[in-house]
């Protein structure tokens, strides 16, 4: 019914930029919040960013002061901007989404993961 999107990975050097994308596209609906996780190989999967529908947001410790999580209602997108990206930040990633449709919320929507990978 609702396509999540992501988009905008790939590899930089280290201390290089990335902004991923979040989309929900198809049945009409809206993003009231989101969380980003990351997955590395071999490791457990784990939650970096979140943004409320308040607006408030949360960073993990290894992420906080170079991570962004922002919002554009106007093309129903979220998204995560990274700077000063470090090799440990190699990883897939992922956005789950909580839609609105209707005025009702629907939570754990998940986009398939986007690789990042920091590496000279």
């Amino acid at each position: 019914q609702v396509d999540i999107v992501e988009s905008g990975g790939g590899q930089v050097q280290p201390g290089g930029s990335l902004k991923l994308s979040c989309v929900a596209s198809g049945a009409p609906s809206s993003i009231y919040a989101v969380d980003w996780y990351r997955q590395a190989p071999g490791k457990k999967r784990e939650l970096v960013a979140e943004l409320e529908g308040d607006g408030r947001t949360k960073y993990a410790d290894s992420v906080k002061g170079r991570f962004t999580v922002s919002r554009d209602r106007s093309e129903n997108g979220v998204y995560l901007t990274m700077d000063n990206l470090k090799p440990e930040d190699t990883a897939v990633y992922y956005c789950n989404v909580h839609l609105e449709i209707d005025s009702v919320l629907w939570k754990d929507n998940w986009g398939l993961g986007i690789q990042v990978a920091v590496s000279s």
